[in-house]
């Protein structure tokens, strides 16, 4: 099996997925989901592998959706919606991005226990697919957040509840903050946090105690807890935040985002959404009641 913006490897019981855009900081490209899904197939199917380690080349994990060219795009719709391809469908948008969802989430159901390895950023995009593994280690300086929750994103597969809780979740959705390796540690978003030096070490040491366990015990022992979790509605959660994303890229603070990065880049947009001055204001229409 070839791949294109990723590699696959083994030794001995461990696989390793490591994205390789290094040049866009692992930023997530069109396949680069589906091929993500394909990896954790092979190594399910390796009856040799029991345990799955996911990285980034380079200096980052993953710096999130590649969207700078997409963003920069002069539309007649400030939205990016193309006049020659009809009005938003946001069915045709959930499809694409539910896909990516399931994609991530084979991280999550695989048989085999998933662990990310974390240098750099996880961000946006790159937070949705580190935390649909199963274990995250992370560099102390190493930030992680999805800043498109302040506009124009919600994080699709919607792990972060099922991780911190709904006060801690709010907190970090309600702001687009990014925080350290060391302070996601502390809140209790990933396993652990270690210096930079030690990261490639303790990742390895992880996944070596992991993959001495029989294959079976480790399935019987994720699909437990798993279903824990997805008997709290994981699903429909999921169903709901990957509509509430689309929306986000189309509403009157979306379609503000999409032309100022069009006029000024995208790079500028970003750094007006995570400043701290009011987003989009005098954009916002008023909710009535009728």
């Amino acid at each position: 099996m070839t791949f294109k913006h990723l590699t696959y490897e083994t030794n001995g019981r461990i696989a390793t997925i490591t994205l390789n855009r290094p040049d866009r900081l692992n930023a997530i490209a069109r396949g680069m989901p589906q091929e993500i899904r394909e990896a954790v197939e092979k190594a399910n199917d390796d009856n040799a592998v029991h345990a799955i380690v996911l990285t980034g080349a380079g200096r980052a994990f993953c710096a999130g959706y590649d969207l700078i060219d997409f963003a920069e795009h002069k539309s007649a719709s400030a939205g990016g919606q193309d006049p020659q391809k009809g009005p938003w469908d946001p069915m045709v948008d959930f499809a694409m991005m539910y896909r990516n969802t399931q994609d991530f989430m084979s991280l999550w159901r695989s048989h085999k226990p998933t662990i990310a390895k974390v240098r750099g950023h996880a961000v946006a995009g790159g937070s949705d697919i580190a935390l649909c593994c199963d274990l995250v280690v992370m560099a102390e300086e190493a930030k992680i957040g999805y800043p498109p929750a302040r506009v124009w994103g919600i994080p699709t597969p919607a792990m972060w509840v099922y991780r911190l809780g709904a006060e801690k979740a709010k907190r970090m959705l309600l702001t687009g903050d990014l925080i350290t390796g060391k302070e996601a540690a502390q809140m209790g978003l990933v396993l652990e946090a270690v210096p930079e030096a030690e990261l490639d070490a303790r990742v390895v040491a992880l996944a070596t105690r992991i993959a001495a366990v029989p294959k079976n015990q480790l399935m019987m022992a994720k699909l437990t807890i798993n279903q824990a979790i997805e008997s709290q509605g994981l699903t429909q959660t999921q169903m709901f935040a990957t509509i509430f994303d689309g929306i986000a890229r189309h509403s009157p603070e979306g379609a503000w985002f999409k032309k100022l990065a069009e006029e000024r880049g995208f790079k500028e947009a970003v750094r007006q959404r995570d400043g701290g001055e009011p987003i989009a204001e005098g954009v916002s229409r008023p909710f009535y009641r009728f």
